[in-house]
């Protein structure tokens, strides 16, 4: 009987169990003897395995997202579960399905997000400007691509879906910040939260497989460039859309990572443009940290593994419901 992950307990011998691969990285130890580590995955959970021996050859057998047959026993160290591997094998079988071994991912309405992102939109009092939102959230091209698109590669709302969860989420924030802060411009915070990566529908595309990689465009132009590019499209085909609305757009386009050093032609030059930069990477790192937390609280350990993005370990209890009477 093939055991589940989260039922794995200290000494259980593993044999011949089928694993996905969702990491794999090359380390040092302290005796300056090179280990493997990585982790594996069904549909209970995700575990770390520990390779000792004959690494060089190991870690050429297989790559993140395969299937992997493996021998090993679990050990506790540092208070949490580990599987030493004593065998690795990769598995080429057709007839397996990796969603088999994956956590089923939350489902995402993307049409009821963009409903309600098309009411904060019906609500913009700059006409011109609501006219140009409007002409491309309606537009019979951009409409399709937003419904289905991820906000990133790799590292915040990676998804099918996650760019418009990701614009929903900052158009909240943008609500909020605007009722507080009564010295800015709502409409253009609402812009930026759209527009900043409206530009990622042409920049990353994503295959039967679930695989997202760039595109053409992407590789070469970007994503900032590509939004820019639609901005003077449309507002151009709008009569009197005025000049000076049309720089301040696309300024808050290009600023939006924040600083030269992370991507950005330019640095925000006026309030809304510094508010987009940094709600954008509050939702981002927002959602990274939750996505690992969630993965790592399947190991039923209190502490995760060294987060290297966030260079720390996290906390893993649920602090928002921790101390709630039963």
């Amino acid at each position: 009987m093939n055991t589940p992950i989260k039922n794995l307990n200290d000494k259980d011998p593993v044999q011949d169990r089928i694993f996905l691969v969702k990491d794999k990285v090359l380390g040092v130890g302290k005796t300056g003897k090179s280990f493997l580590t990585i982790l594996i995955g069904d549909q209970s959970g995700q575990l770390d395995g520990r390779i000792w021996d004959n690494i060089e050859e190991i870690q050429t057998r297989f790559e993140i997202g395969d299937l992997v047959k493996i021998k090993g026993v679990i050990q506790i160290y540092n208070q949490r579960k580990q599987l030493i591997i004593h065998r690795l094998e990769k598995v080429d079988d057709p007839s397996l399905n990796k969603d088999d071994f994956k956590i089923k991912e939350r489902q995402i309405d993307t049409h009821a997000l963009y409903s309600e992102l098309f009411q904060m939109v019906q609500a913009i009092e700059i006409q011109p400007l609501k006219q140009l939102m409007l002409d491309c959230l309606q537009d019979e091209e951009i409409k399709p691509r937003l419904l289905k698109a991820p906000a990133a590669k790799t590292i915040h709302h990676a998804h099918r879906g996650g760019l418009l969860e990701h614009i929903v989420s900052i158009c909240k924030v943008m609500q909020f910040m605007a009722s507080h802060y009564s010295y800015l411009n709502k409409d253009l915070l609402i812009f930026g939260a759209i527009f900043h990566d409206l530009g990622k529908i042409w920049e990353l595309d994503q295959t039967e497989q679930q695989q997202i990689y760039y595109t053409a465009p992407g590789q070469l132009l970007g994503h900032m460039l590509l939004a820019c590019e639609l901005v003077e499209k449309k507002s151009q085909r709008i009569l009197g859309f005025p000049e000076d609305l049309r720089m301040i757009l696309k300024h808050i386009i290009l600023a939006h990572h924040g600083r030269l050093e992370y991507g950005s032609p330019k640095v925000p030059m006026f309030p809304e443009a510094m508010v987009v930069a940094m709600i954008d990477d509050m939702d981002s790192k927002m959602d990274t940290m939750m996505s690992f937390i969630n993965q790592e609280r399947q190991s039923g350990e209190s502490w995760s593994r060294f987060n290297e993005n966030f260079e720390r370990y996290f906390y893993l209890d649920d602090l928002k419901t921790k101390w709630n009477a039963k």
